[in-house]
């Protein structure tokens, strides 16, 4: 598992890179240094009129193929001047070799008249790109682009041990551990409508590997959107010209300087409070137009980044090709420095569009709103008069009609299928397609078809890695790593369990870490359940396990042998076949928080039995598959003989005075005159259906992914008790509908809520206590689950006949704590939750609870307190596992 984390994590960030020229024209290669003969990684390169682009690697090489001709090439890098040169190339495979050397742009601080006591002239200019911001965001309708992507992972420190306990495996050890690349087609629609083909992929060392490479992935940081997401935090992150930017940031006009007709101001932005979810670094605005240039930014871990100490940030914007005034992002580098359990690393993604088929939303660029950039006629050293923020804000432009351009503008580049992917077009709801065949393109087509060179680190790694992969795969390699890997250790036993590999053969054992196999209850005593999975993978990415068990308990002299298995019946669709059968000790409420740990401590050391079990015999059956994308449906049947257990024992550690453990029949509110049920025979059927309209999903070779949506998830439930059949003696029909999302509110958090009703209709119902709909308490200090109850008793409410159940949370991602000087340096998150009930017996239930979580980066606490009909029922505070 702990592998194919830090194989996900090792996948950065997803954002776009370029694809140019044909196959067979002339090479132009160089490289881009700076006056002091720094190399500058990551510079763009672009073709004067055209969408031809590439980037240069981490040493400053880059290469483009271009038909035979006369080009002007223009190289630029953030903070730099741009540079033009004019190149023949000669076409017919031939190379010419074009070094450049970029100089430090030149901004000057020209002498600035303020009418009215602004601090810096800076916070005019961000006052009109605020103003613009809603244009600029919608000024593309639809386009369609060539992207391609590379990204890379190195590990600087390994580890020993993971937290002292857990020894790292051999895979893991200094050096590049992720590298891969991507070419992919790309089309966009407003307002959110995002499809991309990839067409070849490779990753370093894996030949049958695909890439999880993503272009539409980097649209997530755009800076004219008021919030960002960084992906490395549950916080989002303000705009330096977000709506409300002011508010948390600090603005300094370093300079100006001309770019032909263009005057670019450079604005260094710094947060206002250290911790605030910002950036810092600079900006660079365009006069006149108000739109961003280029932008070079960071974030720390100031801004309580999770696992990720330092990210830093570059695009470069540019006119899209055609007659059109519009701009679109030419490039875009996010590098990143991490340290993670102990683990050391930094890593990077470079990405170019270039091939832009733009559709503009206006025809033509609303009249700018303040007085023109210079002409050039004017004395450098004469002043600059501005307006004022104030002024400013009065001069909104005439964006009147801007939805409606947008809307009809989409619409008509759908129709002319200005966003198709010219193989095909996607299905609703795909966002992605990763054809087929993507990973079996040779070394060749990669030296053909790469816009960026690689660097001397890489060109090792793929030849280190793709020469000696025929060995890593083979038996006597696989053999001497698995016997590393299966190495026992008292970590593995006692925390992560112990799995046994045999990677070659594609199968793998997996036991149980101690506290899951050894446990103590009332009914049993001490419980030894040892159970071990046995996985076999397929050739074809299909998979089965069984996981034999053999529960036995010292007091009560009883085994429990059973087993449990599951097919995955199809490599790339959902379709899961599950059988158990056997005995087991199964808790009243199948969803129960009361875990055997939590459970084995609350018995012996403070007289508390809560957990009321029963034993089963019998078989279940069970399908799962996904008949339409969204609409996952999950059918199941089973066979139990249900029998009461009693306590056999009395043991424990520590005997608090006046308690004593109580009987193994639960309590229950609608059953007064008791739950016992001796004997009970039951033959059910159950299905559930869930919907989630709008999901977006990935098609891959090897699988599907689900997206989300920005839709909730509706649930359907029935649930049937057949009396007459195999001798069942229940009849009982339970009906259930719910629904599920969680919504983001930008810098507030994300809420997340919950809602569950029910039925049981007819008269003639009959049915044992473990038939009853359960809703899971929880009477412990330890919670197993904060999106449940956590006052309520554990079967008291439980009910055969109708009932409510809503549950909502927000987490306000430090927006409250962040601002208390004390508490920012602990990086804790504040939540508030709100659980309710209603049965006819539970009457109005209600729950309110607030607490804090990411204490010490895993932990939760949190206060309850209940209320029952209106009176106040309990408190209690609750501490569990709060990412």
């Amino acid at each position: 598992m702990f592998s194919s984390c830090m194989r996900v994590s090792a996948v950065l960030f997803l954002f776009l890179l370029s694809l140019a020229g044909p196959a067979h024209a002339g090479i132009v290669r160089g490289r881009i240094l700076s006056t002091k003969g720094e190399a500058l990684a990551f510079a763009n390169v672009a073709v004067r009129g055209t969408s031809i682009s590439t980037a240069s690697n981490e040493q400053g090489n880059y290469q483009l193929r271009l038909a035979a001709g006369i080009y002007e090439m223009v190289f630029q890098y953030v903070g730099f001047k741009p540079h033009l040169e004019t190149i023949r190339v000669a076409g017919g495979d031939t190379a010419t070799i074009l070094n450049v050397s970029l100089s430090p742009e030149s901004y000057q601080l020209r002498e600035v008249v303020v009418r009215s006591t602004d601090k810096d002239p800076a916070y005019t200019i961000v006052q009109q790109a605020m103003q613009w911001r809603r244009y600029h965001q919608r000024e593309v309708a639809a386009f369609k682009a060539r992207t391609y992507i590379k990204v890379l992972g190195r590990f600087t420190d390994v580890p020993g041990k993971i937290l002292g306990l857990v020894k790292v495996g051999p895979d893991f050890k200094p050096g590049i551990f992720y590298l891969s690349e991507s070419v992919s087609e790309m089309s966009f629609r407003q307002p959110n409508v995002v499809q991309e083909r990839m067409i070849s992929s490779r990753v370093s060392g894996d030949t049958k590997g695909i890439s999880f490479n993503r272009a539409s992935a980097g649209r997530g940081l755009n800076f004219y959107q008021n919030v960002l997401k960084s992906g490395f935090s549950e916080r989002g992150f303000v705009s330096p010209i977000a709506a409300n930017a002011p508010l948390f940031y600090r603005y300094e006009l370093e300079g100006s300087t001309q770019q032909g007709s263009l005057l670019i101001h450079k604005i260094k932005v710094t947060p206002r409070r250290r911790t605030d979810p910002v950036f810092s670094g600079h900006i660079y605005i365009v006069d006149g137009t108000w739109r961003l240039h280029s932008v070079s930014l960071n974030l720390s871990k100031d801004a309580q980044l999770d696992y990720v100490d330092n990210l830093h940030i570059e695009q470069i914007f540019a006119p899209a090709p055609g007659p059109s005034d519009v701009w679109v992002m030419q490039s875009q580098k996010v590098t990143m420095g991490f340290t993670a359990f102990g683990f050391k690393g930094n890593g990077f993604v470079t990405a170019v569009l270039s091939n832009y088929q733009v559709t503009p939303t206006y025809p033509n660029r609303p009249a700018p709103t303040t007085t023109p950039p210079p002409t050039g006629k004017e004395p450098e050293d004469a002043p600059v008069t501005r307006e004022t923020v104030a002024q400013v804000k009065k001069q909104k432009p005439k964006l009147d009609g801007l939805s409606q351009a947008v809307r009809r503008q989409s619409r008509q580049a759908a129709t002319r299928d200005t966003a198709g992917l010219g193989l095909r077009q996607l299905k609703r709801g795909e966002v992605m397609l990763v054809e087929k065949g993507v990973n079996e393109r040779d070394t060749a087509y990669w030296a053909t078809i790469r816009p960026i060179p690689l660097t001397d680190d890489e060109r090792k790694d793929y030849h280190v890695k793709d020469s000696t992969e025929v060995i890593r795969n083979s038996r006597p390699y696989q053999d001497s790593m698995d016997r590393k890997r299966n190495e026992l250790s008292v970590g593995k036993l006692l925390l992560t369990g112990y799995g046994y590999s045999n990677t070659f053969r594609k199968r793998t054992w997996y036991v149980a870490p101690v506290f899951n196999i050894v446990n103590y209850n009332t009914v049993e005593g001490l419980v030894i359940n040892p159970q071990a999975t046995y996985t076999q993978r397929t050739d074809d990415r299909r998979s089965w396990s069984v996981t034999p068990s053999l529960r036995y308990g010292f007091s009560n002299e009883l085994w429990s042998p059973s087993v449990a298995a599951s097919w995955q019946l199809d490599a790339v669709k959902l379709s899961r076949l599950s059988i158990r059968a056997g005995r087991s000790i199964e808790n009243f409420d199948p969803n129960s928080q009361l875990t055997p740990f939590i459970n084995s401590y609350y018995t012996l050391f403070e007289n508390r039995n809560y957990a009321k079990l029963y034993r089963r015999d019998g078989l279940a059956l069970g399908y799962e598959w996904e008949p339409l994308n969204g609409l996952t449906v999950q059918a199941a049947g089973s066979f139990w003989t249900r029998r009461e257990l009693e306590n056999t024992t009395i043991k424990l550690i520590t005997d608090r005075a006046g308690r004593a453990f109580t009987p193994n029949l639960p309590v229950n509110a609608e059953r007064p005159d008791g739950t016992q049920f001796g004997r009970s025979q039951a033959l059910t059927t159950e299905l559930t259906a869930s919907f989630r309209p709008g999901q977006r999903y990935i098609t891959r070779p090897d699988g599907k992914i689900n997206m989300g949506s920005k839709y909730p998830t509706f649930l359907l439930t029935w649930r049937q008790g057949i009396s007459g059949v195999l001798g069942s003696d229940v009849r009982y029909t339970l009906l259930e509908a719910g629904i599920r999302h969680s919504v983001s509110l930008g810098l507030l958090g994300t809420s997340s809520y919950r809602v569950a009703a029910g039925f049981f209709p007819g008269s003639s119902t009959r049915l044992a206590f473990m038939d009853f709909r359960h809703f899971s308490g929880n009477r412990t200090y330890l919670t197993e689950d904060f999106a449940k109850f956590q006052l309520l008793d554990y079967y008291r409410f439980s009910t055969a006949d109708q009932f409510l159940e809503a549950h909502y949370s927000h987490h306000f991602n430090g927006f409250l704590l962040n601002k208390i000087p004390l508490l920012r340096r602990l990086q804790w998150q504040e939540v508030a939750s709100l659980n309710y009930l209603t049965t006819p017996t539970a009457n109005h239930y209600l729950e309110l609870g607030v607490g804090v979580e990411h204490i010490l980066k895993i932990v939760r606490v949190d206060f309850y307190t209940s209320l029952q009909s209106g009176q106040r029922a309990g408190t209690g505070v609750r501490v569990g596992i709060g990412f």
